[in-house]
């Protein structure tokens, strides 16, 4: 357990790094970020910042000379280099669940040699694999890269064998990963949390809306029924045991048309649709990682207000935030990004119910 005061490093500078050192500061820690530009979201709340490549040795060993123990906020950083930080600090959670979250492939076949379901996939490493997977997958199909990819970017659907040469080219890095379209019901995510001790915790299920491959809205808890909500609940602890998590995880997951539960990918971090967490529940999804890779106490999860939450995206979310400052009973956050681009998340905005009072029939018009 590191004692008030011990800093805590933060790799990546951006909105989730920013949230989670105000956490860390709650608790009576420093923080110190590293980024790849300056003037990050995370450095206006941070001790300190280390500014450099994140392959950079000189840099990478600066910044693990000044902190005790060291997370990330996002994953698209290096292993190699999270490899090299945890020869010299405790990084938490490990470059194995980086690796194993950077590239699609090695998550898809982990979660299924591990009992837990996916939908079908195929990897594909050449366009002779992509044309088989028209025919075992049966048109359409989802086609995406196996790494880098974020808010619906580096995928497209494949229609049939005319789009596919088009398709497979336009995708990089190679090699991709063809998947089974689901006829879905709803998404859902899990955030849990786990310690050194094996102390594990699930917040509530959340069930998700995306608008043009991001996350627009998201309500908690999930209108699902109860016994779906245990089960996404015991995949997640699944999963954490079997990661040896040390950290927050967030499962995104399906609920296919027959019930069944399908995982779609893991986030060793805290993650999107986990912000509801910081006004409906007493500890949030920040706080609860960082107690996590700081070795305290994880309590229960719970909350004690249903919420439905809207990201506020580019110049169309910022238009809006007067309006949100003005009406009684909508909680804004801002990331503090100076640059309101297309399809950029500048904040977000909550709204409370009280418990099991949540409108069956909800969507932005709450905002």
């Amino acid at each position: 357990m590191f004692p008030p005061n011990s800093t805590l490093g933060i790799i990546g500078g951006g909105q989730l790094g920013r949230m989670s050192a105000i956490a860390a500061a709650r608790l009576g820690f420093r923080t110190h970020i590293f980024s790849n530009v300056s003037c990050a979201p995370a450095s206006q709340v941070a001790n300190e910042t280390t500014v450099g490549s994140y392959d950079n040795p000189e840099a990478i060993d600066r910044f693990a000379k000044a902190v005790d123990v060291i997370t990330f906020e996002f994953e698209n950083i290096s292993a190699d280099g999270l490899d090299r930080l945890a020869s010299l600090k405790p990084v938490h959670p490990s470059g194995e669940i980086l690796r194993t979250s950077q590239d699609r492939i090695i998550e898809k076949s982990f979660l299924n040699q591990h009992g837990i379901p996916t939908t079908s996939w195929l990897p594909i490493y050449n366009i002779n694999d992509a044309l088989r997977a028209g025919d075992t997958l049966s048109f359409p199909f989802l086609l995406k890269t196996t790494r880098l990819g974020y808010d619906g970017k580096g995928q497209a659907i494949v229609h049939n064998t005319d789009e596919l040469n088009k398709i497979f080219n336009t995708l990089d890095p190679h090699p991709l990963i063809a998947e089974k379209i689901v006829n879905f019901n709803c998404e859902i995510s899990v955030m849990v949390a786990r310690n050194k001790l094996g102390q594990v915790t699930t917040f509530d299920v959340t069930e998700n809306q995306h608008k043009n491959g991001i996350l627009d809205l998201s309500f908690a808890p999930a209108r699902i029924d109860i016994d779906l909500q245990k089960e996404a609940k015991t995949l997640a602890i699944h999963i954490a045991n079997s990661l040896k998590l040390i950290g927050i995880l967030g499962i995104e997951m399906f609920i296919a048309d027959n019930g069944q539960i399908l995982i779609n990918e893991i986030a060793p971090r805290p993650h999107n649709s986990g912000h509801w967490t910081l006004d409906a529940c007493p500890i949030n999804q920040f706080e609860m990682h960082v107690r996590a890779v700081m070795g305290l106490p994880l309590p229960n999860a719970i909350r004690h207000s249903d919420a439905v939450m809207k990201n506020l995206i580019g110049p169309q979310g910022m238009r809006v935030w007067d309006s949100i400052l003005s009406t009684q009973g909508l909680i804004g956050h801002l990331y503090g990004k100076k640059i309101a681009k297309s399809g950029r998340k500048m904040g977000h905005v909550t709204k409370l119910y009280p418990l099991h009072t949540l409108p069956g029939k909800y969507g932005s018009e709450y905002f």
